[in-house]
Formats: structure tokens, C-alpha cells, sequence
């Protein structure tokens, strides 16, 4: 759940498996926003949403008969953040260095839909199988970001450079599972690259398409470091962007990006969808 906690795009298209037809496999789905009000109200909004759905599969026996039990685990998560941006430097080319600390707060829970049946019941009666058999998991979260921000916008080109750090205490209450009962601390650096330009004078709804070319990586600390098989993870990117501003709707700018995401033992692929209002 600490990976969807946290506004992280190298994790937010995230599938693990080991391969085989019985692997256990584990989707991470994250997707939001965040945008500032104003200079002249420089109050900084953000929120996401996270989907996760994790396949492990157990083995119960009663000595003579060996059983498969497959479960699904699925779990949702909300998060928002406030914050302020600090202005730092401006400079005559349109660029703008801020400073934005960030109050974050998240609420999940996740559901265990297996029905692992009286076979089972009749067997195993503790609390790990109490969970398994439509067991659930709530958990709040509380924490803050600090992001150091470089924006420059101009005719030629558009730049943004994030570097982040994030941290966020993730404790289980309420209604949940005895089993599964506990705390989690999620923490990671994260640096983002975007660069945006015209692409020659190539122009759709009377405005230049643009290439965007981007660059991530999130190095996980706290209870992340490790827990998938990795302690960080890189993803690069290459797309086109639309500009749709010179007409009466309210999406400004629509981005569609194809990514390599790698790390230690890892890698894989995505598309990503950005709109801008």
C-alpha cells in the first residue's frame, strides 16, 4: 500500500510476476495531479488515486492431500496533499525556482475477496486464515513532502526539473483484521526531467505539436527499501503533446508518453496519459 501512498510516477503503472503461468503477481495502478492556484495565491493542491491487486497463492495440507488455495487482495488508496510554493529565484527567460513544502494525508483499505472453503476451515482456524477468508485492511497515513521545483516556460521550449522527498507513516485502524494489524513508514527521493518543444512547424488544432521527452528516478527508503526486489527505480520516456487551448475546453494540453521503467532485477514498459486544464 506505501507504494501507491505516495504521488511517484516510476511506480504507477507497476506489474510484478515471476513469469511462470503460477507466479504470484502484483499490479500497482497510481494516477493524479497537483497544480499551483496562482502567483499572486501560490497555494499548491494535490491528490491521487492508487489500485493495487496482489495474487499470492498458499499451500494447505492435511497430510495426505495437498491443496492450492489462490486469494486476491485488492486495495484502493486516496491521498492529498496541501502546500505553498516559496519562491526562490525568478529569471528574465520565464524560469522560476520554488520551494513547496507539502502536507500529505492518506486513506486505504484492502479487501481479501478469496472463499477458501470449509476444506480449509475445518483445518486451519487462527487468525492469518480468519483474514484470508474475506478479511480486510484499513489504513490511514500522515506525512509531508518538500519538492524544490524549476519551471521555465517560453516559446522555444518548456522545462521542469522536481527534485522531492517524501515521507509518510502508514498505520492500520478500525474494522481491521487482527492478522494483519501494524505500521509502515514509506520513504523516497524522486527527480523528474521534462522537457517540451515544438516539433519543426508541425501544427494540430492551430497550435505546434510538441515532442516531450522525460526522465525519472525514486530511490525507496524506510519500509519500501527492498520489500519488491529493488531499492529504486528509473523510467525514460518519449511522446507528443497537443495543444488545444485555442479552443472554448477546458483540457489545455493532452501528453502521451511511452516509458522504459528499469531498476535491479526489473524492468518493464508503459504508456502515460497527462492532461493539463
Amino acid at each position: 500500500m506505501s507504494y501507491m501512498a505516495i504521488p511517484d510516477i516510476t511506480a504507477s503503472d507497476l506489474n510484478i510476476g515471476t513469469g511462470t503461468s503460477e507466479s504470484n503477481e502484483l499490479s500497482v495502478t497510481q494516477f493524479g495531479g497537483g497544480a499551483t492556484m496562482g502567483e499572486s495565491f501560490p497555494l499548491y493542491l494535490e491528490g491521487a488515486l492508487g489500485y493495487s491487486r496482489y495474487d499470492p497463492q498458499f499451500l494447505v495440507s492435511n497430510g495426505t492431500e495437498t491443496r492450492r488455495i489462490p486469494t486476491k487482495w485488492n486495495s484502493l488508496t486516496a491521498t492529498g496533499g496541501i502546500g505553498w510554493d516559496v519562491t526562490l529565484w525568478r529569471d528574465n527567460r520565464g524560469g522560476n525556482l520554488v520551494l513547496r513544502p507539502i502536507a500529505n494525508v492518506m486513506l486505504g483499505t484492502l479487501a481479501s475477496d478469496a472463499r477458501i472453503g470449509a476444506w480449509v476451515i475445518d483445518r486451519r482456524t487462527n487468525a492469518d486464515f480468519d483474514f484470508l477468508d474475506g478479511g480486510r485492511l484499513n489504513a490511514y497515513g500522515l506525512g509531508g513532502s518538500l519538492m524544490l521545483d524549476y519551471e521555465l516556460v517560453s516559446k522555444p521550449q518548456d522545462v521542469d526539473i522536481e527534485l522531492r522527498y517524501s515521507g509518510m507513516k502508514i498505520q492500520t485502524f478500525a474494522n481491521t483484521s487482527r492478522a494483519v494489524e501494524g505500521h509502515a513508514k514509506a520513504h523516497n527521493l524522486g527527480l523528474y526531467l521534462r522537457r517540451r518543444a515544438p516539433i519543426s512547424d508541425w501544427t494540430l488544432l492551430k497550435s505546434p505539436v510538441r515532442y516531450v521527452l522525460e526522465g525519472a528516478h525514486t530511490e525507496y527508503l524506510g519500509d519500501q527499501r527492498g520489500t519488491l526486489g529493488f531499492n529504486s527505480l528509473s523510467s525514460v520516456g518519449v511522446g507528443i503533446e497537443l495543444d488545444s487551448s485555442k479552443y472554448p475546453v477546458f483540457i489545455t494540453r493532452t501528453r502521451l508518453v511511452a516509458r522504459y521503467m528499469f531498476g535491479e532485477d526489473t524492468s518493464g514498459y508503459g504508456i502515460g496519459l497527462a492532461m493539463s486544464f
